[in-house]
């Protein structure tokens, strides 16, 4: 296709300016997290908008009504979880020397019975102990930067509704404006792109919100029902690691089990925790994430695992969390290519 040169430049103008937005934002965290949960939260809630104009309501109402919303349905709950979390992060980080020596115990005891029963002796005794102590240590990083991580969560429910409700009032400006400067060659390309993948995007993340929070329900309530201690933590670290596909729940019950042992040795309370989240992890991975997830995103299983170790391997945790949307965002660009040069072809 032959384009006049004016074309190229805005071509060039378009994608430079694009990506130098993207470069922006990635350099200056601070500001780019609270902007990306706020889109992220946007394209959850902008679909209500237009369904409340359907009422008769004209867009300022059905924008405040929705931005009232997100502020009950986030403010509330962080001013009722956030105390109690901050209290139990600060108890299990007392209870931490507790738990390291139960475990120290515990190898030895199991140590010696392998030694009496099978004559086997092992030859690095240190290397468990210091295992143990980098995690016992690494734990305690974690916990002593929970405090810090939730004044952030405070100082995001300030910043990220402001945007958000500017997102949501200006969207139709916002999008005049995009659409003003994409270049008339790849305009109708770009449009649909940034409507699939929007869709796509806003889907995955209500979806895997809902997935999240059941686990969490789920967790939470069978620690309260068998009594173990720092319930309403476990339950938002299990939540919250769910997000990494694969991996995730597997992280998310270590901390729970490993407290359960120094509570309870090998009881039936115990095992009653392993069993939680074993049911909790099969009913996940069994209904809630074929049913929810899985649809929405329509990868092949292949490529969900190619996609989840890629991004794990190139930006770590950050990568895991990251990567289906990305596939999802390349297999739609893919798309566009396959179609433009096969579909159109004169044959």
């Amino acid at each position: 296709m032959n384009l006049p040169k004016r074309e190229h430049l805005k071509i060039i103008f378009f994608i430079t300016l694009f990506l130098g937005m993207i470069a922006a934002l990635f350099s200056l965290p601070r500001l780019a997290i609270p902007i990306g949960v706020a889109y992220i939260v946007y394209l959850v809630f902008r679909p209500l908008v237009p369904f409340l104009m359907k009422f008769k309501l004209n867009r300022n109402t059905s924008v405040t009504v929705v931005f009232g919303m997100f502020l009950f349905l986030s403010i509330f709950p962080v001013i009722k979880v956030v105390p109690t979390i901050t209290q139990e992060a600060e108890r299990l980080r007392s209870f931490l020397p507790r738990v390291e020596t139960y475990l120290k115990e515990g190898y030895k005891d199991v140590k010696s019975q392998i030694e009496v029963k099978f004559g086997l002796k092992f030859e690095q005794e240190e290397f468990p102990i210091e295992v143990l102590k980098m995690g016992t240590n690494t734990s305690k990083v974690v916990l002593m930067s929970i405090p810090k991580y939730l004044g952030n969560l405070l100082e995001w429910t300030l910043v990220i509704p402001f945007f958000l409700f500017f997102m949501l009032k200006d969207d139709a400006q916002f999008r005049r404006f995009i659409l003003g400067i994409t270049p008339n060659s790849i305009f109708e390309r770009f449009y649909n792109l940034h409507h699939q993948f929007n869709k796509n995007l806003g889907d995955y993340i209500f979806a895997k919100f809902i997935e999240a929070s059941i686990i969490g329900v789920i967790i939470t309530s069978g620690l309260l029902i068998i009594d173990l201690n720092f319930a309403f933590l476990f339950g938002l670290i299990a939540a919250i690691t769910n997000i990494i596909p694969y991996v995730g729940p597997l992280l998310g019950a270590i901390p729970a089990i490993v407290v359960a042992y120094a509570e309870f040795e090998f009881t039936s309370s115990f095992w009653a925790v392993g069993v939680l989240f074993f049911v909790a992890n099969t009913i996940d991975l069994a209904i809630v994430f074929p049913l929810l997830v899985s649809k929405i995103v329509n990868l092949h299983p292949v490529v969900v695992v190619v996609s989840v170790i890629l991004g794990s391997q190139l930006f770590g945790l950050i990568g895991m969390i990251v990567s289906i949307p990305a596939a999802v965002a390349v297999k739609l660009i893919l798309q566009e290519l396959i179609s433009e040069l096969y579909e159109t072809r004169d044959y």
